[in-house]
């Protein structure tokens, strides 16, 4: 009995102890922030290599997460007092994910235009390189364009999940979903937000971030670096960007896969905060706020019936 009481009283313990770091870290999100903002030339003139250094163990730190977590907290209350001002934020994100998946969308034309070149060359002129441009034209070996069709694809996966998302695009298997009403609807995407999609893209932002500078610089950081080994490290530093392909004459930008990466948990994390206020208004407003706002593509007018089927 003795024993139980102090496996409880560590638990209770350790629970507070971890409250009261949490709330430690939100309070100086505020000092934190406006000392980034008021000292750029700490980490964004990367003349210095010890700004460079601050900017990799920065970009990923507790420090930055809990800057990100504090302003989505400071907007979400400010959002339950005044709706309107919520919405706008939500019409904002919405507006920045369609623009977004629309622009990099274009990607899946260049890579059609880009294979039938490849083709066309292999084939009837049976060519070994591909050249493009006027002046001082860009050539590589056909491998290096083939291979670089990954990278399209790469970029309509990453560039263009949240307008996706918008567009009522993802495919979901609704076993309860379907079946309850409007606000139990809106509380499940909620909970989906903050447990699901927030966490996810936390976790393969901090994977993606080291993993891209660990092929941008040299000596390669690590996730457990702390900042006083980071500028130590930074003495050394130098810029080592990657160029390896996987086959001899292959694609030799793969650096680039790891910023879309990047790019890809940002734009889902904030997609994740804008998801979660919408859910939000829409159980407070009730059903006919459902759906308000969204600005979805359509095929035209009598082109109802084959909408939903790409």
């Amino acid at each position: 009995m003795e024993q139980e009481s102090i496996g409880l009283g560590g638990f209770v313990s350790a629970v507070w102890d971890g409250i009261l770091w949490v709330l430690t870290n939100i309070g100086l999100a505020f000092y934190d922030f406006f000392y980034a903002v008021s000292h750029p030339g700490l980490w964004l003139d990367w003349s210095n290599k010890e700004a460079i250094s601050r900017f990799v163990y920065y970009g990923g730190s507790v420090e930055f997460f809990f800057v990100v977590f504090t302003t989505f907290l400071i907007i979400t209350a400010f959002g339950i007092w005044k709706n309107g001002f919520l919405w706008a934020v939500v019409r904002g994100l919405e507006g920045f994910a369609n623009t977004a998946g629309r622009f990099f969308a274009w990607a899946g034309l260049i890579m059609v235009i880009q294979q039938t070149i490849i083709v066309v060359m292999q084939r009837i002129f049976t060519r070994p390189d591909i050249v493009l441009g006027f002046g001082i034209p860009i050539g590589f070996d056909v491998s290096w364009w083939s291979e670089e069709l990954k990278l399209y694809n790469a970029i309509i996966v990453c560039m263009c999940v949240t307008y996706t998302f918008v567009q009522g695009g993802h495919v979901r298997v609704d076993l309860v979903y379907a079946a309850v009403s409007h606000r139990v609807q809106r509380i499940i995407d909620m909970v989906g937000s903050l447990i699901f999609m927030m966490p996810l893209a936390t976790i393969t932002w901090m994977y993606g971030w080291f993993f891209l500078w660990r092929h941008l610089i040299v000596p390669k950081p690590s996730a457990s670096d702390q900042l006083d080994r980071m500028l130590m490290k930074s003495r050394a530093l130098r810029w080592n960007v990657e160029t390896i392909g996987f086959s001899a004459n292959g694609f030799t930008a793969y650096f680039l896969f790891k910023i879309l990466l990047v790019a890809f948990a940002g734009m889902v994390f904030i997609h994740a905060c804008c998801f979660f206020w919408r859910s939000y208004l829409e159980w407070k407003e009730g059903p006919d706020s459902a759906g308000r706002f969204v600005d979805r593509d359509t095929l035209g007018e009598g082109e109802e019936a084959y909408e939903g089927a790409h």
